[in-house]
C-alpha cells in the first residue's frame, strides 16, 4: 500500500473491523444504467470486481435490489475466481424490500438468503437496512418487522454487524439512536454542495457509530461538471447548485485539483468520516480512485470551495 495515507485502513467504529478510507461501490457493476447513463457488460463488471479485491480497498458495498441481483451475482462470481473473499476484506450488501413494496421481517429474512446465493458466501460481515424511508420508523421497529428480523440475522451469525443506509437525514438518526446499528450510510447529503447529513454524522460519530459516505458525485455532476450535467442526486440542480458545481470547477482548474478528486478528497478529509464510497464500473477506475487519492490539494483550495457552498435551503434532507 505505498504511497496511500497513513489513515488509509480505519477501525469501522465499534465493529474491530478494518476497512480502507475507500469503499468500491457495487452499484454500477450490476449496469444500472437509469441511474448511472451506461451499461455495463457482465464481463466488465466480474473484472472490476476481482480488480477490486486484488486492490488496496479492502471494502465494497452491493445490495440485494442492484440491478435485480445482478451486482451480487458479478460480486459472486470474482469472488469465486479469486478463491474466496479474502480474510482482511469487508463485504457489505444490504437487505430490500421487494417489488411488491414487502419490507416485512419475512422480506428481510428472503432478502438475505438470496444476496447469500448470489455471493456464494455463508454470511457477510456487514449487512444494512435499505433505504427504511419507504416505510415508516414505527413499522421498521415494531415486532417481527424488518429490524427485529435483522438481529436475528445477525444472532444467527448470518452477518456480523448491522448497518442502516438510507436518505433523509432526519430519519437515519432514528436509527442511529436506537442503538442497534454499528454503521450508518449516507447518500448525496455531505458532497461538495451539499452538507445535509452534517447533524446525522455528528451524532454517530459521538455514539461510536462508523459513518459510510457514498454517492460524493452527486449523481455524475460532481465528477463530470456542469458540462457533463445538469442534475443533483438524479433530479434538475437548481440553479444555485449549478453555480457553485461551476465556482467549484473554475477553483480546481487554478489550483490543478481535477473535479473528482476534490469530491472523494473533500469526504476523506472529515475524519468522522470512516469511508467514502466510490462507484466502479470498469477495472482502470480502481488505479485512477487510487490516484485521488494521494492527489496533493492546497489548504486555499478549501476555503474556496466554501466560499461555493449553496445555501442550506437548495441542501436535500
Amino acid at each position: 500500500m505505498s504511497g496511500l495515507p497513513e489513515n488509509w485502513l480505519r477501525p469501522l467504529g465499534r465493529t474491530g473491523l478494518t476497512v480502507s478510507a475507500v469503499c468500491a461501490g457495487g452499484g454500477p457493476l450490476g449496469s444500472m444504467p437509469q441511474n448511472f447513463g451506461y451499461d455495463v457488460p457482465a464481463e466488465r463488471g466480474i473484472d472490476t470486481a476481482i480488480r477490486v479485491l486484488r486492490s488496496p480497498i479492502r471494502f465494497l458495498d452491493t445490495s440485494n435490489s442492484y440491478s435485480g441481483g445482478e451486482s451480487e451475482r458479478r460480486i459472486g462470481a470474482a469472488v469465486a475466481a479469486a478463491g474466496g473473499l479474502p480474510g482482511d476484506f469487508v463485504l457489505a450488501t444490504k437487505v430490500d424490500r421487494d417489488r411488491n413494496g414487502d419490507f416485512s421481517g419475512a422480506r428481510v429474512r428472503r432478502s438475505i438468503e438470496e444476496s447469500l446465493t448470489r455471493l456464494g458466501l455463508q454470511h457477510v460481515p456487514l449487512l444494512y437496512l435499505h433505504d427504511p424511508e419507504h416505510i415508516s420508523f414505527e413499522a421498521a421497529m415494531a415486532p417481527g418487522g424488518p429490524v427485529e428480523e435483522l438481529q436475528r440475522i445477525r444472532d444467527e451469525g448470518l452477518a456480523r454487524y448491522l448497518g442502516v443506509a438510507g436518505g433523509p437525514v432526519g430519519l437515519m438518526r432514528q436509527f442511529v439512536d436506537t442503538g442497534v446499528f454499528d454503521a450508518v450510510l449516507t447518500h448525496n447529503r455531505y458532497t461538495l454542495v451539499d452538507r445535509s447529513a452534517e447533524p446525522l454524522i455528528e451524532a454517530a460519530s459521538t455514539a461510536g457509530v462508523a459513518v459510510v459516505n457514498a454517492a460524493i458525485y452527486g449523481g455524475g455532476i460532481l465528477a463530470k461538471g456542469v458540462a457533463g450535467s445538469d442534475r443533483y442526486a438524479y433530479s434538475a440542480a437548481p440553479q444555485a447548485v449549478l453555480q457553485a458545481v461551476a465556482g467549484i470547477e473554475k477553483a480546481g482548474a487554478f489550483y490543478a485539483v481535477p473535479l473528482p478528486a476534490a469530491a472523494l478528497r473533500f469526504s476523506m478529509r472529515d475524519p468522522r468520516i470512516t469511508s467514502t464510497i466510490i462507484g466502479i464500473s470498469r477495472p482502470e477506475r480502481v488505479d485512477e480512485c487510487l490516484s485521488h487519492v494521494t492527489w496533493e490539494i492546497p489548504e486555499e483550495f478549501w476555503a474556496e470551495v466554501d466560499r461555493h457552498v449553496p445555501a442550506p435551503r437548495y441542501w436535500l434532507n
